[in-house]
């Protein structure tokens, strides 16, 4: 499902968009023309920690394609520095400069842009990168759109200058300290079922907007969401159940508490894994047999529903067992 070849890229300039937030271009080491890709779509960098070259000394990162859709010449990313992360985008902010060659996977999709007739976004913060080429697209398809970017403050707003070819009634900047919280439920109540709403943000954001989707599901809107962070859901590994290893008939028992990917690391079976959130899918694993309790927040309805794939980094099983096709 996914494209998961690796390619070497260079670093051909970086920019420091405000305090916390640093923009890469990043161009192929041969200068050849890089993969297509479609608004939505992230790439998975590959950080070296300097340790060795065991898959335990490489951080996995993903982010958000951000660029020109149309342009293969170059990929853009843009790297919130997280100060509760794991360390991928400290090293990123402190270590990697212009230059410096990196291995990158992808493009991946796990955000289409399927817009209707009318569209919404509603972008939190760093969540505005994967909605830039999605404004691209609908601006260039004729679609009536709307832009509603939020921030704590907003001299934190980012890439503004890409929306001065825009008309500028369609997007509504708003900084919590300057304009005051965002009303979602005046906001949404605008929106009829015509109408797709795309967002993309922190979580508090986006469980909002799933809670007034639910609540407001007579008028008719259809949310899509992509998150950064896990949901509640993700967070929950009650219950135990064994999964079988197709390519050896190995048993292995998944206790509660524990997540499979875990488990099945401490017994020596790697697989490669980024976000450990269910939010970028780089741990999904083939579904052979059994019921998957889908916890990510990756897959489709319909996906999920096909249990074909699972993402073995937050989800466990409704079924007593689960074969994988490792």
């Amino acid at each position: 499902m996914a494209n998961n070849k690796n390619i070497a890229v260079k670093v051909a300039s970086r920019t420091q968009l405000n305090e916390d937030i640093v923009r890469l271009t990043l161009v192929a080491l041969d200068g050849s023309p890089l993969p297509a890709w479609e608004p939505g779509a992230h790439i998975e960098l590959q950080l070296s920690t300097g340790n060795g070259t065991d898959e335990d000394a490489i951080m996995l990162r993903h982010y958000s394609l951000c660029g020109d859709y149309n342009c293969t010449d170059n990929w853009e990313v843009a790297v919130l520095r997280e100060q509760s992360g794991r360390g991928g985008s400290a090293y990123i902010h402190e270590k990697l400069k212009e230059g410096d060659v990196v291995k990158v996977s992808g493009p991946r999709n796990h955000f289409p842009f399927k817009p209707g007739k009318k569209v919404l976004f509603i972008a939190g913060g760093i969540g505005i990168t994967p909605i830039l080429p999605m404004i691209q697209q609908a601006e260039a398809e004729g679609i009536d759109w709307r832009l509603v970017y939020l921030s704590r403050e907003r001299s934190r707003l980012v890439y503004l200058d890409r929306f001065e070819e825009y008309d500028s009634k369609r997007i509504r900047l708003n900084g919590d300290v300057e304009d005051g919280f965002c009303d979602l439920v005046e906001l949404l109540s605008t929106c009829d079922s015509e109408t797709t709403v795309y967002s993309c943000g922190p979580k508090p954001l986006l469980d909002a907007l799933e809670n007034l989707h639910r609540e407001q599901k007579e008028a008719g809107w259809s949310l899509t969401i992509e998150r950064f962070t896990a949901k509640e859901s993700a967070l929950d590994q009650s219950g135990s159940f064994d999964v079988v290893i197709n390519s050896t008939g190995k048993r292995v028992h998944i206790p509660e508490g524990q997540s499979i990917l875990e488990t099945l690391r401490d017994q020596g079976i790697r697989i490669t894994c980024s976000c450990r959130d269910g939010v970028c899918g780089t741990c999904e694993t083939g579904v052979l047999a059994g019921l998957p309790d889908h916890r990510d927040s990756v897959l489709s309805e319909e996906e999920r529903a096909d249990n074909d794939y699972m993402m073995v980094c937050v989800s466990r099983a409704l079924s007593e067992e689960l074969v994988l096709d490792l």
